[in-house]
């Protein structure tokens, strides 16, 4: 078996702004596995905020042994995102390799499209106003906020699409006390999910507090081991496969999360087609899907994830699974 790891870099269509920064591109490690003459393939996107760098996933990646299994891959790496581009390639040769699709092999029904968020990045209020009206006709908008000014930018996103659906991605930029402020704010304005409000550390203010709006857990869920610490302050998790470690630890979150009353939200990095193949598997019947990370880039895999009216649909064969 030959792993290889490759950096590959795609334009974003415009700049990307969150509460922790810009950028206007996407770097991104691929991961091919050669076995018998068939090769699978993976993407993942290291990230900053988990001390994750193109480096130091790359050398993750190559310290692997010459050979093992997706079962050894568990123990062989932490969660995170160099486990999960060498398991969803592990997963995408396996199904070239028994001439099945990743679904039949993972014991799932057969996957159909789903709506999926698109997200608009933080800028000044007449600026996102403007986004909004742009995309409008989308279904449902994320909303990326986490400073001070954060309710005219909402006020003025509602203002810019009227009938769409929103959700809001907080990036724990919040308080305990700013997030209870803004509750009442956030029902009238008709905004349908809270993403991380408050820090990771800090999340245990959530405990005991009225939740009018749904609060789903990002930062804060990765795996399977964090589900217990969620107890009380979240209603959602956000599952990603770069915080999970592939989807083989996904799958098993997914099920224990919804066996513990959770909702699920399966979300992205700023990835392209091939980040997001797997995670579409995962999405099916989830509360939220946020995999818009290809409608933010300005080029893409040359088999790219169709979008249309009916949402984000499963991967051809040329592209994974």
């Amino acid at each position: 078996m030959k792993i290889t790891v490759t950096r590959d870099v795609f334009k974003l269509a415009q700049v990307f702004t969150i509460s922790r920064g810009s950028r206007t591109e996407a770097k991104v490690l691929t991961v091919r596995v050669e076995d018998g003459g068939h090769v699978g393939l993976g993407e993942c996107v290291p990230y900053a905020r988990y001390d994750e760098t193109l480096e130091s996933v790359t050398a993750e990646i190559e310290g692997l042994p010459e050979r093992f299994s997706r079962a050894d891959l568990q123990d062989l790496l932490p969660a995170g995102a160099a486990r999960n581009a060498v398991d969803c390639a592990l997963w995408d040769l396996e199904a070239k390799q028994a001439g099945k699709p990743v679904w039949e092999l993972a014991g799932l029904p057969a996957p159909g499209p789903e709506i999926t968020a698109y997200t608009l990045s933080l800028a000044a209020p007449e600026e996102m106003q403007k986004q909004a009206a742009q995309n409008a006709h989308r279904p449902l908008l994320k909303i990326k906020l986490g400073t001070p000014e954060d309710m005219p930018r909402l006020e003025a996103v509602r203002a810019g699409a009227p009938e769409a659906r929103i959700i809001i991605d907080a990036n724990e930029g919040w308080s305990a006390e700013v997030y209870a402020e803004l509750a009442p704010h956030l029902v009238r304005l008709g905004v349908e999910l809270v993403e991380q409000p408050l820090p990771a550390g800090e999340d245990a203010a959530l405990i005991g507090m009225e939740r009018p709006v749904p609060v789903c857990a990002d930062e804060s869920c990765h795996d399977l081991a964090t589900l217990p610490g969620l107890r009380g302050k979240y209603d959602v998790v956000n599952i990603k496969l770069d915080k999970t470690g592939g989807l083989t630890e996904a799958l098993k979150l997914r099920a224990a999360a919804l066996a513990e009353g959770y909702q699920v939200m399966v979300g992205c990095m700023v990835g392209s087609s091939l980040a997001m193949a797997p995670a579409t598997l995962l999405a099916q019947g989830a509360l939220v899907t946020d995999l818009d990370g290809p409608l933010l880039l300005a080029e893409d895999r040359d088999t790219p994830l169709l979008f249309d009216d009916a949402g984000v649909h499963p991967p051809s064969p040329a592209l994974w699974g």
